[in-house]
């Protein structure tokens, strides 16, 4: 899993073990198990939620989708051809491989391993995201998460924006022993800031710990809280409750998360952690569109077949051909 590692991780600022005396440890709720479902033009994801917890559960997230680890073979790869969204943000991060990225907002570029595509689609958006021609034509690894950001009521309709958050923009740090190298994408962990720019409070981290470390971390009380395990095996929550890739640690009530990797595995543990303020609104969705009444979908669905969420470019209404 190359995402963006470094040499020496004791170089890096150290987030500070909670003191027990004054925090207390969030429980473990329940662990999900990610149902696997087929998307876009016909790669599988694991799906941790919606599914295996509500979107109320999920409050202010929406979706979480797990591609990989995989290795494609040449012309394997497959990507999501162009599609509307409305009402909630996408996140995608890339651990491994490259993807391709266009938006009828001016928005795009390729994705690298280690890079994060965050696109605010707010009141309308019209995008791809494609394998790069390297990657259909020669195959490779291929490892990515796409995050969906619920926007509360007053922000459904934000006019559309993109940020392209490169591997060498992302916050650094690691834990009080230097045993876990942490990713910070947005939001605050022990002060830090990461570079993601939110609309919904939220904070969203991708951490690798090896076999046998164990990270405890401050954890805002107002924001949910959760761990998803991308590939090996461990522990989450003062109980040690095991935990391997493919599933969703839900926390209870507390000051701070506590994870931790297994010491008998080859490969370390990687999780995402990720939590934010419940925006608490009624949620309407239909496929891509996430609102808050029934009749904003209605109108969704109108303004998207009038073309009001955005015009695909002439030049990209071809069907990709690499011949």
């Amino acid at each position: 899993m190359p995402a963006i590692t470094v040499e020496d991780t004791l170089v890096l600022p150290r987030v500070p073990r909670p003191d027990p005396a004054a925090s207390t440890p969030r429980p473990v709720a329940r662990v999900v198990t990610a149902p696997r479902q087929t998307e876009g033009a016909g790669f599988t994801v694991r799906r941790p939620f919606p599914g295996g917890l509500s979107m109320a559960e999920a409050d202010p997230f929406l979706l979480l989708d797990h591609l990989g680890p995989q290795v494609n073979g040449p012309d394997e790869a497959k990507g999501a051809p162009w599609h509307p969204h409305r009402g909630f943000e996408t996140v995608s991060y890339i651990l491994d491989g490259e993807i391709a990225h266009h938006d009828t907002n001016g928005g795009g570029g390729v994705i690298r391993e280690g890079d994060t595509q965050w696109m605010t689609a707010g009141g309308g958006i019209l995008h791809d995201e494609l394998p790069t021609e390297k990657m259909y034509r020669g195959g490779g690894p291929a490892h990515a998460v796409q995050l969906w950001v619920n926007l509360p009521p007053a922000l459904k309709m934000t006019p559309p924006s993109y940020q392209a958050i490169t591997k060498e923009a992302l916050r650094l740090l690691t834990s009080d022993d230097g045993g876990a190298l942490i990713r910070l994408i947005a939001g605050d962990i022990a002060g830090f800031d990461g570079p993601g720019v939110t609309h919904t409070p939220i904070t969203y981290a991708h951490v690798t710990l090896a076999p046998g470390a164990q990270l405890s971390v401050s954890w805002n009380p107002a924001f949910t809280g959760f761990a998803y395990a991308l590939t090996g095996r461990g522990t989450a929550g003062p109980e040690h409750r095991p935990i391997e890739s493919g599933q969703l640690v839900v926390f209870g009530a507390g000051d701070h998360l506590i994870v931790a990797a297994a010491d008998r595995q080859a490969e370390p543990l990687d999780v995402l952690l990720l939590g934010g303020l419940p925006i608490g609104a009624s949620i309407a969705h239909y496929g891509p569109f996430v609102m808050n009444t029934r009749s904003e979908i209605i109108q969704a669905v109108e303004d998207y077949q009038a073309g009001r969420l955005g015009i695909i470019p002439a030049d990209q209404l071809a069907p990709r051909s690499f011949a």
